[in-house]
């Protein structure tokens, strides 16, 4: 009888994203990711066979992951926006420094230079593209926004998140949340109806 797992995948994974944000996808060595979760190497190798799987499993599980977030948050949010917002700053809210912004960019490398990353990196990107179209149309039904192209507005967003990240990292000044989140209400602005008074 196999002896039950003590650690799960998830938690795992977990493990791994904050070990390569914080030592960057090179760098970072199964010792990191065993030492976090009380496991040994060997147990991880056993788990998922290597370094670069373990990686992959990563990439492999953002997309449904962004995906549930973004339905998650289109639930519960006080507003589209709002979870629009959170949604798109999720990234920036967990990011301490600009060292390891450039450990996620160094991970984005991978993933737009290996076919075998590209895969699941499309399918994330698909996933978020889809979730903030949703969020825009959720929030023109509620009047927050005016009616637009809500798929091109949704790719102008993703580049935001994007391009704001790297500037934060040369600027750096606040935090990379506050940063984001400032472009982002600029880039929608112009598409918000007046707020009635009293809202």
């Amino acid at each position: 009888m196999a002896r039950p797992r003590t650690v799960s995948d998830e938690k795992i994974l977990q493990a791994t994203i904050r070990m390569m944000a914080k030592h960057g996808p090179v760098a970072m060595t199964l010792a990191h990711v065993a030492g976090e979760i009380g496991l040994s190497p060997a147990a991880l190798v056993k788990r998922f066979g290597s370094k670069r799987a373990l990686l992959l499993e990563v990439s492999k599980t953002a997309g449904a992951g962004m995906a549930a977030a973004l339905a998650e948050l289109r639930r519960t949010a006080a507003s589209p926006l709002a979870a629009l917002l959170d949604a798109a700053t999720f990234l920036a809210r967990h990011t301490r420094s600009a060292e390891e912004l450039a450990n996620h960019l160094a991970f984005l490398q991978i993933d737009v230079t290996d076919p075998e990353f590209r895969r699941p990196m499309l399918a994330l990107s698909r996933a978020t593209l889809a979730g903030y179209r949703g969020l825009l149309d959720d929030a023109i039904a509620r009047k927050e926004l005016r009616r637009c192209d809500t798929e091109q507005l949704a790719r102008v967003l993703n580049a935001v998140v994007g391009g704001s990240l790297i500037a934060w990292a040369v600027f750096r000044k606040g935090s990379a949340e506050a940063w984001l989140r400032a472009d982002l209400e600029a880039a929608l602005e112009p598409h918000r109806l007046p707020r009635k008074s009293g809202t």
